[in-house]
């Protein structure tokens, strides 16, 4: 139920019809074909096709009733002064609303003195049978009509209603997105969570199996370290495992990387031939038929690019394709105690390799033997390291050091005077070639420049087979710097 308000319509001029009763009061004439319009947040009309202009305000006309009772019984004789005939009217009004139609069976009597009472009394027998409803909108209606700061106050009251509701609504809209952002976030953190116990699973998984293999091994070198302290033995072993598994996954991701760009190549590669066999179909069937190898040809062509021998030894090419497991390698801190160690020792563990040299240690490996270990550093600068396996039987257990100068003069000017430590085609190349020559040969560890100047660099590798490890100290890169090398290899049982 709205209450109907007249002369009060915001937002414009509108006039209102009122028709007088018998009380002389005056009441809203509603038009039943008005139009509802809305203006400033307050539901309003517009006039009607009769002139007669319907004013709708938010408020109920219970609540416009407890507002306007409150402003009279607030501010009059404060704010406001009343005539004693309109306070007695709507006096009369409130009686009204509160007990309903005068009743003088119900009603107490009144004092004989009591003069303002009795007027009182009188205003409310002068409502008859008006209804609560009319009752409360006639309230209104006079207190608007006697008091003009009246409507300001509603206004503003009406005012202040809808804008805690719009302050409630964004409230409510800004915690529904305070919900879904902390939802988010926590579906979010659930994923980064199970994401991460994924990888630590899988971490401790690859652990365990690099610690079962590798823990025999490492067990031994700790004990050759830190003979009969089991303490640092078992600090060593864990450091070690800790760097293997680094080592390992730093492996994992050069080799995903390579294939990675492998893959790209070849798709390029493809995708070149494919313009290129577009424009060239008939020239390219008829070199073809003229210059294409025979099978027997082709299969006489190795990887690394020369032609090899159709009568080779068949057992010596299974023998160097043989599956080798890796090596493990990693690194320690007590370079200064190392180097001390091997200068006690004395003999040939203390080698000078000149400048544009590499040195290789040939180890053969021991009848009695099941796995190899090596330990090197270096004096102030780095150093090329790798190891190779030589597919050949040699009975002689005798370790032996063999120099020798750079193998290629061609290859040394084109690189000359550039840091091609890493320079992953001239390493294969200089390795294809050198696996040409003698025995068949297998790249256990590809040679790259080692900080070993910094750290002591430690490996091991269990064997493959009867054969000679070739432990190459490569320096031919530097053309003016020397390098003094400390190492030491040995075989456990």
């Amino acid at each position: 139920i709205y209450f109907h308000f007249p002369n009060m319509a915001l937002g414009g001029d509108v006039s209102a019809a009122v028709t007088a009763n018998e009380t002389g009061m005056g009441t809203l004439s509603l038009s039943e074909k008005s139009t509802e319009v809305i203006e400033n947040g307050v539901e309003t009309s517009c006039i009607s096709a009769n002139g007669v202009t319907e004013v709708h305000w938010g408020f109920t006309v219970e609540e416009l009733y407890r507002i306007a009772l409150k402003f009279f019984k607030d501010k009059e004789g404060k704010a406001i002064h009343l005539g004693y005939a309109d306070k007695s009217s709507l006096v009369g009004l409130c009686q009204q609303v509160t007990h309903g139609p005068f009743s003088p069976d119900t009603t107490p009597p009144l004092g004989v003195l009591d003069v303002v009472g009795k007027d009182r009394r009188l205003a409310w027998q002068s409502y008859g049978s008006l209804e609560k409803e009319g009752a409360m909108q006639l309230f209104v209606d006079k207190l608007s009509d006697l008091v003009p700061m009246f409507r300001p106050y509603v206004e503003a009251l009406w005012a202040d209603k809808v804008e805690k509701e719009r302050l409630a609504k964004e409230e409510e809209e800004q915690r529904k997105i305070e919900e879904e952002r902390l939802k988010l976030e926590e579906e979010e953190k659930r994923k980064e969570d199970e994401e991460k116990r994924k990888q630590e699973e899988t971490k401790r998984q690859i652990q365990e199996a690099l610690n079962q293999q590798t823990y025999e091994q490492f067990r031994t070198y700790a004990e050759q370290q830190f003979p009969g302290n089991p303490e640092q033995q078992g600090v060593l072993i864990r450091q070690l495992q800790d760097q293997h598994y680094q080592q390992y996954m730093q492996q994992v991701y050069q080799q995903q990387l390579l294939l990675q760009q492998q893959q790209q190549q070849q798709q390029q590669q493809q995708d070149e031939l494919g313009e290129e066999g577009q424009n060239n179909t008939e020239e390219t069937q008829d070199q073809a038929s003229i210059g294409s190898p025979s099978m027997e040809e082709e299969e006489a062509i190795v990887e690394n690019g020369h032609e090899s021998d159709p009568s080779a030894d068949t057992d010596e090419e299974d023998d160097s394709c043989q599956s080798i497991a890796p090596a493990s390698m990693w690194t320690r801190r007590d370079i200064s105690e190392f180097k001390d160690s091997i200068k006690r020792e004395g003999g040939d563990s203390v080698i000078k390799v000149g400048h544009g040299e590499t040195v290789t240690v040939r180890v053969p490996t021991h009848e009695d033997g099941n796995c190899l270990f090596w330990e090197f550093a270096t004096d102030s600068y780095d150093i090329g390291f790798g190891v190779y396996f030589e597919w050949t039987n040699d009975n002689s257990n005798v370790v032996s050091v063999h120099i020798s100068e750079s193998e290629d003069e061609d290859e040394d000017e084109d690189f000359e005077g550039e840091d091609n430590g890493d320079d992953i085609e001239r390493l294969a190349a200089m390795q294809s070639k050198k696996l040409d020559n003698g025995p068949p040969q297998s790249v256990i560890i590809p040679v790259y420049r080692r900080d070993c100047q910094e750290e002591v660099y430690a490996g091991s590798h269990s064997y493959p087979g009867t054969g000679v490890y070739l432990l190459k100290f490569d320096n031919s890169y530097s053309l003016w710097r020397s390098k003094t090398l400390y190492y030491r290899v040995y075989y456990t049982r």
